[in-house]
């Protein structure tokens, strides 16, 4: 079966088979046939010589020109150019493509007339390969008394990827071309014919030329790193790399074309390739982070490959690794940058910001591989500064948004249940869980991005929590205040102990935010604790004032005569007490201990009210130590129960035994140095509740009264003490509302001295 059908007649009319008179050269014919076949449609043509032979730079330039227009009609070209028109495109016959090949050999003369020598020579040339790497032939091999290549040969060469080869022949078209153009000069200064337009055409067939070498450069470096092995191709991408230098330094400045800058070129073409194999990674994953996970696993993986098997081919001076680094880092910035343009839900922010600051460092720069390769080159952070300040702006503000109506829809849902019975422990903590929840998942997840944007985050958080405080505040007030004729006391006692039972949860968390030291967290603190403390005294109050409802008529009885030899009233004051903090187990620590500290303070307020309201008046030595010694054993009382109750307020256990010395002493000095006392432990005590206790221990000379109390004088005078905390207050809260007495006895006594000075004796008779 013959290798190629026969043509139609027109075709052997036109052109004959240039094999047909040496048969012995059918292998020959075979292997052209099948590479002008099998590659693109490029074949080298030679054109007929020219008058003067074909010699000189004017008939190379000429035949070059041709090439040129042939160039312009080949079939890639004719074919892009029919698909933008949309137009099917029209593909040679083989025929078409053999007369491109043998028609200018078989117009010099038959194949009978070629000598051996020259076909053995053809034969000796094509077979010889240079070890540029890329397979193809030298077109030195041919003989130095061959003529240059053809554009079309160039291009055939570039094609099969032939680049050094190519590449010098390129070099040796533009040297004809500066001549031709240097010749058109000089002819057009001699003389005033016009100028000839083949400069022109030579300089687009240059400049087409190199458009198809750099395309087969790139692609050769976009292959190399996917090979994952060492790739000869490569060391052609070099060699031509390093021939353009020479070519760029031997040209001047400012010549047309030069400097080429093929290292430049190079650098960005490496960009190019590591963004698109990065795109090709990240156009596998699903989400957010299975793309950023796949981009990273490429990232380590291709640089692994430059490191081993790419960076070793290129010369050190070319710092090969650093250039696909740098590459690499810019192809991911530039990712990234896109992914930050776009809007993201709370998640994929706090998932891009992370990868950035932490799994990028971690997982890539990081990496046992090249992790110390990565890190010589200093690369710093994908994002910029400012788009990492708009990341968590962006999401501090969508978080701050989510949970503020998150905690609304809490206090709300944690409302309507107060009403009802709450025994439940789910009742009871489940608002102060589920609020300080919502906060702390973003609390946690900020700072293991940066220290900086935890804080940030925290302060944000802050401010949710002093509104939503505030919001419980009013809301608390609202359900204690109103009317509850239908709630049973103990109700309401359940009730109160459910919502101040919410308040140390929230003021630990609003010292956690405040720990991250936020220069301005210091006032959304303050107001944070303040709501709570006003949560908090109305609850105690709503928790206490049964218990002082029932303790009012024994409080009465004391500091009475009937009071020195009966103990009944203190003794059921003790037992309410007692009976009273039973109730109060279900309340948490720190809410316990703030209520029975407060129980302590108004239990004792109450127990000296009476003795400053002078019920009693001590008239002797002996019922002032009377009065001292109950006043001393019921101090005891007192100090022993709120003990048992873990009070956190023992310094009002001194009160009792203070007033108790003013009743026993007797020396005035001694009197002043317990008053100074007095006042040093309580600053609120004025000379009205000293003047009381005198009263009581009836002392009526004004000259010791003015003394002791000029003690109380001058220390109120003075700003030791510009004020107390209300927890602190004990003399303030004490009105003294003494009866004055403007004689030194009691009015029965006088009643009894004026009866009898009115039954005077009768007179006796004289005698």
């Amino acid at each position: 079966m013959p290798l190629l059908k026969k043509p139609p007649k027109e075709e052997e009319e036109e052109e004959g088979d240039p094999f047909a008179v040496h048969p012995e050269s059918r292998y020959r014919r075979r292997a052209t046939l099948e590479r002008l076949v099998g590659l693109a449609p490029f074949a080298r043509a030679r054109r007929p010589p020219t008058k003067d032979g074909g010699s000189g730079a004017g008939g190379r330039a000429r035949r070059r020109s041709e090439d040129f227009g042939l160039l312009r009609r080949l079939p890639g070209r004719r074919k892009a150019s029919a698909e933008a028109l949309g137009e099917r495109p029209v593909v040679p016959k083989r025929g078409s493509l053999l007369r491109l090949a043998w028609g200018a050999r078989g117009r010099r003369g038959s194949a009978g007339e070629r000598p051996p020598e020259e076909e053995e020579e053809e034969e000796e040339g094509e077979g010889r390969r240079d070890g540029d790497g890329g397979g193809g032939r030298r077109p030195e091999g041919r003989g130095k008394d061959r003529e240059p290549l053809s554009v079309l040969e160039i291009l055939e060469l570039i094609q099969r990827r032939e680049l050094v080869a190519a590449d010098e022949q390129i070099i040796t078209l533009e040297a004809e071309c500066a001549a031709a153009a240097a010749a058109a000069a000089s002819s057009l200064a001699a003389s005033s014919a016009p100028a000839v337009p083949a400069g022109g055409r030579q300089a687009r067939d240059v400049a087409l030329l190199y458009r198809a070498l750099l395309a087969q450069l790139w692609a050769v470096l976009g292959e190399a790193v996917p090979a994952g092995r060492p790739y000869p191709p490569l060391r052609s991408v070099i060699r031509v790399l390093e021939r353009e230098e020479e070519a760029d330094a031997r040209h001047a400045p400012g010549t047309p074309g030069r400097p080429r800058g093929l290292r430049r070129r190079w650098r960005e073409a490496v960009g190019r390739a590591a963004g698109e194999r990065l795109a090709q990674a990240a156009a596998a994953g699903a989400g957010l982070g299975e793309r950023l996970a796949a981009v990273a696993a490429r990232m380590v993986g291709d640089l692994g490959v430059v490191r081993r098997h790419v960076a070793p081919a290129y010369p050190p001076a070319y710092d090969a690794f650093g250039v696909y680094a740098r590459g690499y880092h810019r192809a991911l910035a530039q990712q990234l940058g896109a992914v930050a343009q776009r809007p993201l839900a709370v998640p994929d922010l706090y998932l891009l910001l992370d990868w950035h600051s932490n799994a990028y460092p971690r997982e890539v720069l990081g990496h046992p591989e090249v992790g110390a390769l990565l890190q010589a080159q200093a690369l710093g952070p994908p994002l910029p500064p400012e788009t990492q300040r708009s990341l968590e702006s962006s999401c501090i503000a969508a978080v701050k948004a989510k949970v503020e109506v998150a905690v609304a829809q809490e206090l709300q849902l944690s409302e309507d249940t107060w009403a009802e019975e709450a025994t439940s422990q789910e009742l009871q903590e489940g608002l102060a869980t589920r609020v300080t929840a919502l906060l702390r998942a973003h609390v946690d997840r900020a700072p293991q991005i940066t220290p900086e944007f935890g804080m940030e985050m925290a302060h944000s958080l802050l401010g949710v929590l002093v509104a939503f405080l505030h919001s419980f505040q009013r809301k608390v007030e609202q359900f204690l205040e109103a009317p509850g004729e239908a709630t049973p006391p103990d109700g309401a006692t359940g009730r109160a102990i459910v919502l101040v039972n919410c308040c140390p949860p929230f003021r630990t968390f609003t010292e956690h935010l405040a720990q991250f030291g936020h220069p301005e967290s210091e006032e959304p603190r303050r107001q944070a604790h303040a709501a709570l403390d006003k949560v908090t005294r109305l609850c105690n109050h709503v928790l206490t004032q049964r218990l002082f409802e029932d303790l009012k008529p024994y409080f009465n009885k004391l500091m009475k005569r009937k009071w020195l030899t009966s103990s009944d009233a203190f003794d059921t004051i003790v037992m309410l007490i007692t009976s009273f903090t039973q109730k109060l187990r279900p309340l948490r620590p720190e809410p316990y201990q703030v209520l029975v500290s407060e129980v302590h303070r108004r239990v004792l307020i109450e127990y000296v009210r009476p003795l400053l309201q002078v019920r009693l008046v001590c008239t002797s030595a002996k019922m002032r130590a009377r009065v001292a010694a109950r006043l001393g054993d019921e101090a005891r009382q007192l100090r022993e129960l709120f003990n048992r109750l873990d009070s956190a307020s023992p310094w009002l256990d001194s009160v009792v035994p203070r007033l108790r010395e003013l009743l026993v002493l007797e020396d005035t000095a001694a009197l002043q140095m317990e008053v100074g006392v007095l006042v040093r432990d309580f600053p609120d005590v004025r000379r009205k509740h000293v003047a009381a206790v005198l009263d009581v221990r009836g002392l009526r000379g004004q000259a010791a009264r003015q003394e002791i109390l000029g003690v109380v004088r001058d220390l109120e005078q003075s700003d030791a003490e510009p004020g107390l905390p209300r927890q602190r207050a004990f003399f303030s809260e004490l009105a003294v509302t003494r009866e004055v007495r403007c004689l030194p006895f009691h009015l029965p006594r006088l009643a009894r001295l004026s009866h009898l000075r009115l039954r005077r004796p009768h007179p006796r008779p004289r005698p």
